[in-house]
């Protein structure tokens, strides 16, 4: 069934788009006012309301384009529990980045978060958010554990590790410095056997 959307649908079109969907899902749109059913009659009002229609669709990219470059200069920090390792108990969720962004004073609805695969370990990540159309930011969301250490468990192990080396390398010199001592002392007495 042919409709004419009023509205942006994701992954189906804009205002004025005239789309072809399921008879079900076309009854669910119009009962939601988001399309209307595309009879001669509307298809001839459509026509009538193209420009405006053209106006507000300007408007509405550069709207989208503006919040592009404002979300991808931003850097949200995100503070959850983080087991051994950096792993975080449970995952960062596309709620958790709308409230990061709200006070960033950035509004999104939630369904515009584009997670992709979740986010369990500290760090930085990328995730996308659609904004109008195929007009998508990136936005960098930085996983710290709730003291704020941002990779907390890898320091940590790293920091072990430098100390193992630390201490191998420690007795690695101390019998480094035996054996010489002992060199020392063997070269001391083949020189008082040969006196």
């Amino acid at each position: 069934m042919k409709v004419i959307l009023q509205k942006e649908l994701q992954n189906k079109g804009g205002e004025g788009d005239i789309i072809d969907v399921p008879r079900g899902f076309a009854n669910h749109l119009m009962i939601e006012g988001i399309a209307i059913e595309a009879t001669k009659g509307n298809l001839k009002q459509l026509e009538q309301r193209r420009k405006n229609i053209a106006k507000r669709e300007e408007v509405r990219i550069a709207n989208a384009e503006e919040l592009k470059a404002k979300l991808e200069s931003t850097e949200l920090t995100i503070k959850a529990k983080v087991g051994d390792e950096g792993i975080l108990f449970g995952s960062v969720t596309a709620q958790m980045i709308v409230d990061a962004l709200a006070e960033a004073g950035i509004e999104i609805d939630r369904r515009r978060i584009e997670v992709g695969q979740a986010i369990k370990v500290v760090g930085e990540h990328t995730v996308g958010v659609s904004l109008y159309r195929d007009i998508k930011a990136a936005v960098k969301v930085n996983v710290v554990d709730e003291e704020g250490n941002a990779v907390a468990a890898e320091a940590e192990a790293a920091a072990e590790e430098a100390v193992e080396a630390a201490e191998e390398a420690a007795e690695e010199a101390a019998e480094a410095v035996e054996e010489a001592a002992e060199a020392v002392e063997e070269a001391a007495e083949a020189e008082e056997a040969a006196e």
